[in-house]
């Protein structure tokens, strides 16, 4: 009798162990797959991650800036078409430097601008001479060794990108030019009407020259 209760009772104990072993392996098995899975999860995301183009590469290769609009779609004057000549050519091919393009000329700098390797040229826009008062514009275009100071401080050594483009610069006429922000907003001190200029059309491309359009005509510093 005895013994017929132990063998029952051993009986009993290895029936619940199976049952116990059996779950602890099912469990172990979801959470190895749970693993597997979101392992390969991750590594998936990871791959599609690094395969993603910087979000700051276009920025950088395009031009940028409400201005842009009025520089024309197609032609000589485009983005495009202005990329195979030297800045004071392309300039010439562009409405929207018109006067830029008067006042250069008037001040013989047309061959010293074409005739310069790497350059960054703040290029003032129409309205930006149209705020100057008429009287003073005038007085400026017909004083050729002022127009030739005014307008080399506006003509910075070497091509800057624009994350380059914030920083104080040493212009062509020998001074500097103090450019402040990031991305695509910049501003600069200093202008004939007294009020700060803005790029409106940046980093526009020339044979020899970036190209950043602005809204006021710029000052060179009195001394």
């Amino acid at each position: 009798m005895k013994s017929t209760l132990t063998r029952g009772v051993m009986l009993a104990a290895a029936s619940v162990l199976a049952v116990t072993l059996s779950a602890c392996g099912s469990d172990d098995s979801d959470d190895t797959a749970s693993d597997s899975g979101s392992s390969s999860s991750s590594t998936s995301d990871s791959g599609m991650e690094s395969s993603a183009p910087a979000s700051g590469d276009s920025m950088t290769e395009e031009p940028f800036g409400a201005g842009c609009a009025a520089v024309p779609a197609d032609g000589e004057g485009s983005f495009t078409g202005m990329t195979d000549d030297p800045v004071a050519t392309a300039a010439s091919n562009n409405p929207a430097l018109s006067t830029l393009v008067q006042a250069v000329t008037a001040a013989n700098l047309v061959d010293t601008l074409n005739g310069q390797e790497e350059i960054t040229v703040l290029a003032p826009a129409n309205p930006a001479f149209e705020a100057v008062p008429a009287d003073a514009l005038n007085a400026v275009l017909a004083d050729v060794p002022q127009l030739t100071t005014i307008l080399t401080h506006h003509v910075i050594d070497g091509r800057l990108a624009p994350d380059e483009l914030a920083g104080t610069h040493t212009t062509l006429n020998g001074d500097q030019v103090t450019i402040e922000g990031s991305g695509e907003a910049f501003t600069v001190d200093g202008t004939l009407t007294e009020v700060q200029a803005s790029v409106i059309c940046g980093n526009v491309q020339t044979a020899n020259a970036t190209v950043y359009i602005i809204d006021q005509v710029l000052a060179p510093a009195a001394g």
